[in-house]
């Protein structure tokens, strides 16, 4: 894959996003969480909520990781598309006891629609492939402990004690720890590559919350949980949580210093 990553990305959450659809669609209220439509109408709701939540902080490292190679016009669109992003980040604008679509939610849902028309467009630059047995460990192993969360999207039981049907907040810490690790082989700029360093101890943390409490809690082995770090809080998980995004941004840095220097013209080396 040269330079295909964020449209990889892209195919990604549409694929998800696909789903979601058809599993609000057809599956009753009662049996997924915190929703209150049906039929197509619900469906298209929990997707705009989708598109706010986890898929607005993606469009936001898309717009970032290929930001130099947009032309100037592009750009402009495209730090727009990022400020549209942004109210994910607002107290209550995506609320877990509610996860119907709101008005509030519309602004998010087309700073992603203006992020994906950019970006897709973009011209692409070669990958930078070292490092990739690490993604491709890290992504089996995520992908792994997501059985049960990727049957769930799509409405069916999987093995073990049961999870509700439809989108948990686990598979999009799957989501964001893929996207993480296809956008580090752009490669980014050190501040990009900060973002998905956060981006990928987040995703780790929603995943080990989900995981936790639903195939270990449940099955009584413990009564303790993983704290969860779905909503930023001074607490000592996201204390971790930042500490460990700092760790993975410090160790990646080399790695970005060598492929800027191997982009530069031969005539400037």
């Amino acid at each position: 894959m040269r330079g295909r990553e964020p449209l990889a990305v892209w195919l990604l959450f549409g694929v998800v996003a696909l789903a979601i659809l058809v599993t609000y669609s057809r599956v009753s209220p009662e049996e997924l969480y915190h929703v209150s439509g049906s039929g197509l109408v619900g469906g298209a709701s929990r997707v705009v909520v989708f598109l706010n939540f986890p898929v607005a902080l993606v469009a936001i490292a898309i717009v970032a990781v290929t930001f130099e190679r947009l032309p100037p016009r592009a750009r402009a669109i495209g730090a727009v598309a990022a400020l549209l992003c942004t109210p994910v980040f607002w107290p209550g604008v995506v609320k877990q006891a509610n996860l119907d679509a709101r008005w509030v939610n519309a602004i998010a849902a087309f700073g992603v629609f203006l992020a994906f028309v950019v970006t897709a467009t973009t011209a692409r630059a070669p990958s930078d492939p070292r490092g990739d047995r690490v993604r491709i460990a890290i992504a089996v192993l995520v992908v792994l402990v997501g059985l049960p969360w990727f049957t769930a999207e799509l409405g069916f039981y999987f093995p073990g004690p049961h999870v509700h049907h439809g989108h948990h907040h686990g598979m999009d810490g799957v989501l964001l720890v893929l996207t993480a690790l296809l956008l580090s082989r752009v490669p980014p700029g050190p501040l990009a590559r900060g973002y998905l360093a956060l981006m990928f101890t987040y995703g780790l943390g929603n995943i080990a919350n989900d995981f936790w409490g639903e195939q270990v809690v449940r099955r009584g082995w413990t009564s303790w949980n993983v704290p969860s770090v779905l909503e930023p809080r001074l607490t000592w998980a996201w204390f971790v949580l930042v500490v460990s995004a700092l760790a993975v941004w410090a160790l990646s840095l080399p790695r970005s210093r060598a492929a800027a220097r191997t982009r530069l013209p031969s005539r400037a080396r």
